[in-house]
């Protein structure tokens, strides 16, 4: 138990502090409510008219999809960087066939249009 006390009392600091920060808004904060701040947000733009019916175009989601492919792209590439020195030859050849494997796809994905954006 002696283990965890710090990170037990980490943890009932940071919630102490979430607490804290929200019952200390709503305390001292300024209630002007306006029209504004119960629009939907959007980047500080007005909501077009597609977000309003809920339906946005395919494209939208090849471009998501895409960005979490290079996502999960780095999250694999930063460990391996980290120990490339004891995986040697063995770690380069498996990140080059996994790098030539999301090339692979972001090909496809560009022959197709995923990225032109109209």
């Amino acid at each position: 138990m002696e283990l965890y006390t710090p990170v037990l009392v980490l943890a009932a600091l940071a919630a102490l502090f979430a607490v804290g920060s929200v019952v200390m808004s709503t305390m001292v904060g300024p209630r002007r409510y306006n029209r504004a701040k119960f629009d939907s947000y959007e980047c500080g733009i007005e909501p077009t008219p597609q977000a309003l019916t809920g339906r946005f175009p395919v494209k939208y989601y090849i471009t998501a999809m895409l960005f979490i492919v290079f996502d999960i792209e780095i999250i694999f590439l930063y460990p391996w960087a980290v120990r490339f020195d004891a995986m040697a030859w063995f770690g380069l050849v498996e990140m080059v066939l996994f790098i030539a494997t999301v090339f692979v796809a972001y090909a496809y994905v560009w022959r197709r249009g995923g990225l032109d954006w109209d």
